[in-house]
């Protein structure tokens, strides 16, 4: 596969990467193994976290640099990006923090006698990531991985080679051994004969529904642990008791950031009747607003989609959705402008027999739907092939956490947008994937729970 990087704003080619060579490829699973298998990996966690203690003060002394790269690579609006390096220069320091007390043996009351279970390192783990987010996804799998002992070889998105080459070189800075984290620049028949190497034991994917199928089947053929973090069509509820302003600026916000390119964006707006006048005139005054331009300019918005690919399937989306009956509020076809850009969009009556009902859209879409109660707002939220995230905008938290209990997803935000925070554990159901990132749960993802047991008698 190409790996180059191509600006989306200016649609020029800025560099082109080769890709590993099989000698390569081999090498850095080779030293990967040997590292682990080494004192560094199994022993004391200490210099471990000092080097995720390291890597956090990095990515903030490199923050304005690593945030025009992904400008450069993919579009992402310079203060979106900052903020990413801030996420990530957060999570490197939580789990500096706090890997030492999540992975201490811990007991369990036995008739046998004393007992207790350990957590280690299970071997080199290959981690396959997209380029929406491209050192926040890297940093979900790295950062635990440092902590409990476990190296990690990684394949990044094709269209954003220099945000890879620089997240490795910034670990090996922090002091991680060499190529205890290592970027490959390989092809997707290379990840699946990586899967099948007796060296790695873990795989871990974000990216779409395909490749995740890929992805999980060949792993499951070797008897390989994997996580997925797939697609997501999050809810966007209004309950008839919000406030409407607030909900408004979240909407506006949740569907237009990274230019819609966000797996836990908010997609499917689902606006009780009461406030669905005051609500949609809001949002669709608010997209229309966003002010579309150079991702570097701090006054920027909306940047462009990531490529041209990218541009031309959510633009074949929309025109089949109308197609089918549904109706553009605003916005509806791509921006008459240089750059991948598409104008931001509201789409109403869109009927279930519509294929676009189904589908996620990664870019500014936003589809609203009109329900009457909280039992219609449950089962539309449920029906869904996916199941990331969402939000719910109520001014009765109480009412709000039933609903969220209800809804069939991997997380659920009351009265904010769908967000990341490293405590905070990150996944789905159905077709969103499974398994868990950040948190004390996702560090525990690729491990070795070894069970010990003294007996009693």
């Amino acid at each position: 596969m190409a790996y180059r990087t191509l600006n989306p704003f200016t649609e020029q080619l800025v560099e082109d990467y080769p890709e590993h060579t099989d000698d390569a490829v081999e090498a850095a699973l080779a030293k990967a193994d040997g590292l682990f298998h080494s004192d560094w990996s199994k022993g004391d966690i200490q210099p471990r976290l000092a080097v995720l203690k390291s890597l956090s003060g990095l990515l903030t002394e490199n923050r304005d640099d690593l945030a025009r790269t992904m400008a450069e690579e993919m579009g992402k609006p310079l203060a979106q990006g900052q903020g990413e390096i801030d996420l990530c220069a957060g999570i490197a320091a939580y789990y500096a923090e706090k890997a030492a007390d999540f992975l201490k043996p811990e007991k369990i009351d036995s008739e046998l006698g004393e007992a207790w279970v350990e957590f280690h390192p299970i071997g080199v783990l290959l981690a396959v990531e997209p380029w929406n987010f491209p050192i926040y996804q890297l940093i979900r799998v790295v950062a635990p991985a440092i902590a409990v002992g476990n190296p990690v070889l990684y394949k990044h998105a094709g269209i954003v080679p220099r945000s890879a080459a620089r997240f490795a070189e910034l670990v090996r800075e922090a002091g991680a051994p060499e190529g205890f984290v290592a970027n490959l620049y390989i092809s997707s028949d290379k990840v699946a004969e990586l899967i099948g190497d007796d060296r790695i034991q873990g795989v871990a994917l974000t990216g779409s529904e395909g490749a995740g199928a890929k992805v999980s089947a060949r792993a499951s053929e070797m008897l390989k642990k994997s996580t997925l973090e797939l697609g997501g069509s999050d809810v966007f509820v209004v309950l008839d008791d919000a406030d409407i302003e607030k909900a408004v600026a979240a909407g506006v916000e949740g569907r237009l950031s990274n230019a819609g390119q966000v797996c836990t964006g908010s997609k499917r707006f689902i606006v009780q009747k009461l406030v669905s006048d005051a609500f949609i005139t809001g949002f669709v005054e608010g997209m229309k607003k966003a002010v579309m331009g150079d991702p570097l300019d701090e006054a920027t918005d909306l940047g462009p989609l990531s490529s041209e690919d990218a541009l031309k399937t959510l633009t074949k989306q929309v025109d089949e959705a109308i197609q089918h009956g549904a109706k553009a509020v605003t916005g509806g076809k791509p921006a008459d402008r240089t750059g991948f850009f598409y104008e931001p969009t509201v789409l109403t009556d869109v009927a279930r027999d519509n294929p676009a009902f189904y589908q996620e859209f990664f870019g500014p879409v936003a589809q609203v739907f009109v329900v009457e109660d909280d039992d219609a707002v449950v089962a539309l939220a449920n029906d869904s092939h996916f199941g990331l995230g969402g939000s719910i905008f109520s001014g009765d938290t109480d009412r709000a956490r039933k609903l969220a209990s209800r809804i069939e997803t991997g997380m659920v935000f009351i009265n904010t947008t769908t967000t990341s925070m490293p405590e905070l554990p990150f996944g789905g159901v159905k077709r969103s994937g499974f398994g868990r990132e950040l948190g004390d749960v996702g560090i525990k993802e690729f491990v070795n729970r070894k069970l010990v047991v003294v007996s009693a008698d």
